[in-house]
């Protein structure tokens, strides 16, 4: 599989010179579903923004397609979607298929070809037959796959998704879920930021745990210890976990 992110030795110091992230090695390849998991402020989320060239380390370096993450910004806006947590902010059409035609139509696919773009995101995020709706008409997990459906229509090969659950009652989360399997099925790099592991652990190639910026575990996750989840404040998502449980 080629190499997609690499980030060697990744150090973010804030200006306040609390820690973000500490000394932090590791690589994505294309295919990979890559759960990144930590509690809040474990820095899930600050290093993807270094992944895709929103912040600059203070240490060490982030490769692209094996290169410099400063020339590949281009090649990473066309390859690269991401799904923020605040799906408000990923909202600009006044339908949704409006909406899912504002991110190609700005790379440029105009006529029949931006007409299947936002057909395949439809059908892709489970939208069908919501292409007129308002998207403030819709439920908490419609927008969610809403702001996905919006990066999918961008053609993207790798899509980071930050706490894709937040929020969302149980048949919402199961919705995206529906969405992530599909998505994996058709080869899709994926990286999933959360705590909620145990909504995707089942689908995950690998297991990426962040704790207080500093890499703590990396491997399948089946591999994980059950004291790694205790350490980091993350929950078990083993079924010995639970022994009470009859289910």
């Amino acid at each position: 599989m080629a190499e997609l992110f690499r980030a060697e030795g990744l150090g973010h110091l804030f200006p306040d010179g609390k820690v973000g992230l500490e000394d932090l090695s590791l690589s994505i390849d294309e295919g990979e579903f890559v759960i990144v998991a930590g509690k809040n402020g474990a820095g899930k989320s600050l290093l993807m923004r270094h992944f895709i060239g929103l912040s600059k380390p203070s240490s060490g370096a982030i490769l692209y397609r094996g290169a410099p993450i400063a020339s590949q910004i281009p090649l990473i806006r066309k390859e690269v979607g991401y799904v923020f947590q605040d799906t408000e902010a990923q909202i600009f059409g006044q339908t949704v298929e409006e909406d899912l035609a504002f991110g190609p139509a700005n790379l440029g696919i105009r006529g029949k070809e931006l007409e299947e773009a936002v057909r395949q995101a439809l059908r892709e995020a489970r939208l069908e037959g919501m292409s007129d709706r308002r998207p403030l008409t819709l439920s908490g997990g419609e927008k969610r796959r809403l702001a996905i459906a919006g990066v999918l229509a961008m053609k993207p090969r790798c899509v980071i998704l930050d706490e894709p659950f937040a929020n969302l009652d149980f048949p919402s989360a199961m919705e995206i879920i529906d969405v992530l399997t599909a998505l994996r099925a058709e080869g899709k790099t994926l990286i999933v930021l959360t705590h909620e592991i145990e909504k995707v652990f089942s689908l995950a190639s690998r297991l990426v745990i962040l704790d207080h910026g500093r890499l703590v575990f990396d491997a399948p996750p089946r591999q994980a210890p059950k004291e790694v989840f205790v350490q980091t404040g993350l929950v078990c998502p083993y079924r010995e976990c639970y022994p009470w449980r009859i289910d």
